[in-house]
């Protein structure tokens, strides 16, 4: 049946490698379960019910894309509420509760009703192709780019944002920033005080998750990244435990496994408001949804491009088959996403690992999609794995998309520019749309000012003029 239903000996994979594929995925990505209902609720201001209806959406709807993406696109690439955009929705709730004196609460449920209006306005453009033929409007100089990109990003995500230490007072410290770049080991240990120590071992299973990731890898062995995730793991527990004397596994002691729905109902579950979206004002409304919908087009497209091609599943000219169908899978997560209760959904860079694992169809995001929904009930045990783990494996998958560069075009101005500012932008920003937009902006002027400006199709024309409104126009 599932030979049948994903076509793996087409796709050159097996059952056993998919579901490793989904759950290495699954792994990397499991820490926007608890995170993305933190941020939305500013980390408990909307009150716990607000926090487990969001949890609860962010399972769901999560899972209901997966499906999509599995049956209907065939693709193994995961999605799930975005970061960044859930960033930028719990601003906007903020702002809502400082101007227009709405609570918490009712200033997300309005909100809720911009995410629902993105989501049709996303599945309408996916069905009537314009999404894929924007994609087909980023030139193939630009593409090529993409995932060297996103592996750059990676590679800041992994050791840069993933790991930090809180001491006692709060303040976070970051494994690179803070610990390798300190003058010394005797400064940074007088600067991060208790946290030190903590530190010391989260660096050290970082490390040791990579080595062991790469050298399973080279020999070989199906699974490498899950293996040296798991590694990781178990090095970690056991000096957490041995080390410092802690209990690696004390959150489960008074951890719930029962889904309050109740909280759900009472609070996200189709809870559309209506008058708060009409305080909003007409022109607030529209700019938001056109902000969220430009940052997560492109977020998308270039995970799902940049991501294909370090998989080979792209053509000769960079484009990815079933591109429609994987655009849709978004669309219907996010539509479900207000439904349930969260922010919009998108397609995570962290799909990379799974791909890395030997993922190449539909039964990996089926794997990752049945993960979510256990989560419903066994959250916790997700909520275990130190971020030092999946960072092994998030550099791991960077380097290897590093490797895309080859094909990159360099001794063309016209692509080694816009590719190059592409490069820094993502890690910097943190925004993967952010970056092709800044790419796009340059490869059209460069054409234009060197006297090629037919080279250039209408639609480009269009998103770059869209991104420097977008970066330019204060509104």
């Amino acid at each position: 049946m599932l030979e049948k239903t994903f076509a793996l000996s087409a796709n050159n994979t097996s059952v056993k490698t998919e579901i490793l594929a989904g759950l290495t995925t699954f792994m990397t990505m499991a820490y926007i379960i608890a995170l993305n209902p933190n941020i939305l609720t500013n980390y408990g201001q909307g009150g716990q019910a607000l926090w487990n209806g969001v949890f609860l959406a962010t399972c769901l709807s999560s899972a209901v894309a997966l499906f999509v993406m599995a049956f209907l696109a065939n693709k193994p690439f995961c999605l799930a509420p975005g970061m960044g955009l859930n960033s930028f929705m719990a601003v906007v709730i903020g702002e809502l509760v400082a101007v227009k004196g709405m609570g918490y609460v009712a200033s997300f449920q309005a909100m809720l009703c911009i995410i629902f209006i993105e989501g049709v306005v996303f599945f309408i453009l996916s069905l009537l192709n314009v999404r894929e033929k924007i994609v087909d409007a980023i030139p193939l100089g630009i593409r090529l780019g993409i995932s060297p990109a996103i592996g750059l990003m990676l590679l800041n995500i992994g050791f840069g944002s993933n790991v930090y230490i809180a001491d006692s007072n709060g303040t976070q410290y970051f494994v690179m920033k803070d610990f390798f770049g300190s003058l010394t080991a005797s400064h940074a240990k007088e600067v991060m005080t208790d946290a030190y120590p903590v530190m010391v071992l989260s660096a050290v299973t970082m490390f040791v998750g990579l080595f062991v990731i790469v050298t399973l890898a080279q020999k070989g062995v199906k699974g490498a990244v899950i293996l040296g995730m798991l590694a990781a793991s178990v090095l970690y527990w056991a000096g957490d435990a041995f080390i410092l004397g802690n209990n690696p596994f004390a959150s489960l002691a008074h951890a719930s496994f029962v889904p309050a729905f109740g909280d759900m109902a009472e609070t996200t579950l189709f809870k559309f408001n209506i008058s708060g979206l009409a305080k909003m004002g007409w022109f607030t409304a529209i700019t938001l949804v056109i902000t969220f919908c430009v940052i997560d087009m492109f977020d998308t497209i270039g995970t799902l491009v940049g991501t294909a091609s370090r998989a080979g599943m792209v053509d000769r000219e960079g484009n990815m088959p079933n591109m429609k169908e994987a655009l849709l899978s978004d669309s219907v997560g996010t539509i479900v996403g207000s439904f349930t209760g969260t922010s919009t959904v998108t397609t995570f860079i962290e799909s990379a690992s799974g791909v890395e694992a030997g993922g190449r169809t539909g039964l990996t995001a089926f794997t990752c999609g049945i993960a979510f929904l256990v989560c419903i009930f066994f959250a916790p045990i997700a909520a275990i794995i130190p971020a030092a783990a999946t960072s092994s494996a998030l550099i791991y998958v960077g380097i290897l998309m590093m490797t895309g560069l080859k094909k990159v075009n360099f001794d063309d101005l016209s692509v080694c520019v816009p590719v190059t500012i592409m490069l820094i932008a993502m890690p910097i920003s943190g925004s993967i749309g952010h970056g092709i937009g800044l790419a796009m902006i340059s490869y059209t002027f460069i054409k234009v000012f060197t006297g090629k400006a037919k080279e250039v199709s209408a639609l480009t024309y269009v998103i770059a003029a869209l991104f420097l409104v977008k970066f330019f126009l204060a509104v």
